[in-house]
């Protein structure tokens, strides 16, 4: 009972952080194109992670046969999945983003079920289905327009996502998430800076050093990428993979509050319906744990 308790704690957290995280990168993103905004939040995550992990005196080894698991979650998770989902949504609306994006848990149901072997219960598929209708509800009022590409960019992007967050249950536990995540995280540099490299001296410099754009770079490297990948992982090992990727939910509602509360968006009666049923749907989860 406390790692279903604090493994959906750690869970909603990463969750609520990475749902505000959109009213950050739509301040951020004017000055930073996304895929350099990429980059540069995963060079200051790394700084981050490798001052946390020194800090509490990690083991940083990782025995051979683990490599190639560790290599993946950092290719499929924290490359694949983040660059599709920029792409995505420049190519399509954040309405859409936010709808295929939401289809993650469903796959992570699927996978768990052919990597881990987890049963998909009655309860799940349930949870699942509720909370889906949740965010449909949420964002169903919106105007969506998309382009073909951009809709298969969000949806591989869900699809790895989804993996990714199966391949972690895979970890064995004598390794800290902080030296997992650190690993992950330089992988993803390592083929993003390729990339990037060329167009950072487009970058406008003088923009950047205002406080609202490197203090927003901060948060999205510091709180949105180490903390929030830490708590993820950490949450993902303490309950089932399928059950886990509920909490994903969270994002769009903690989402849309913050664009009401910060940005002056409007929300409706249809934000509270969807919220109630997103709710449900975890409440029916944690419960089976």
């Amino acid at each position: 009972m406390k790692n279903t308790i604090l493994g959906s704690l750690y869970l909603s957290l990463a969750a609520s952080i990475w749902g505000g995280m959109y009213v950050v990168v739509k301040v951020v993103v004017d000055v930073v194109p996304p895929l350099e905004l990429v980059l540069l939040r995963y060079v200051i995550a790394i700084f981050a992670l490798l001052t946390i992990g020194f800090i509490t005196k990690q083991s940083w080894r990782i025995e051979k046969r683990d490599w190639l698991l560790v290599f993946i979650i950092g290719l499929v998770g924290n490359t694949i999945s983040i660059v599709t989902q920029e792409v995505g949504t420049l190519l399509s609306t954040a309405q859409m983003g936010a709808i295929i994006t939401s289809t993650t848990p469903a796959f992570m149901v699927i996978f768990a079920r052919i990597v881990l072997k987890e049963k998909i219960t009655f309860k799940k598929s349930i949870s699942v289905i509720l909370a889906t209708i949740g965010v449909g509800i949420i964002v169903g009022n919106a105007h969506i327009g998309s382009s073909q590409l951009g809709g298969i960019s969000l949806l591989i992007a869900a699809l790895t996502w989804a993996l990714m967050s199966v391949l972690i249950k895979r970890v064995p536990r004598q390794y800290s998430q902080i030296v997992i995540t650190t690993y992950a995280v330089l992988v993803a540099i390592v083929f993003l800076t390729p990339i990037t490299i060329s167009r950072l001296d487009e970058l406008d410099f003088q923009a950047i050093m205002h406080p609202s754009i490197w203090g927003g770079l901060l948060y999205l490297g510091v709180i949105s990428t180490a903390c929030a990948f830490l708590l993820w992982n950490r949450g993902l090992q303490m309950l089932t993979a399928s059950s886990g990727g509920l909490f994903f939910f969270l994002q769009p509602i903690v989402g849309t509050f913050l664009g009401w509360l910060i940005l002056g968006e409007q929300i409706g009666l249809s934000f509270w319906i969807g919220t109630i049923l997103i709710f449900i749907g975890v409440l029916l989860v944690i419960r089976e744990e």
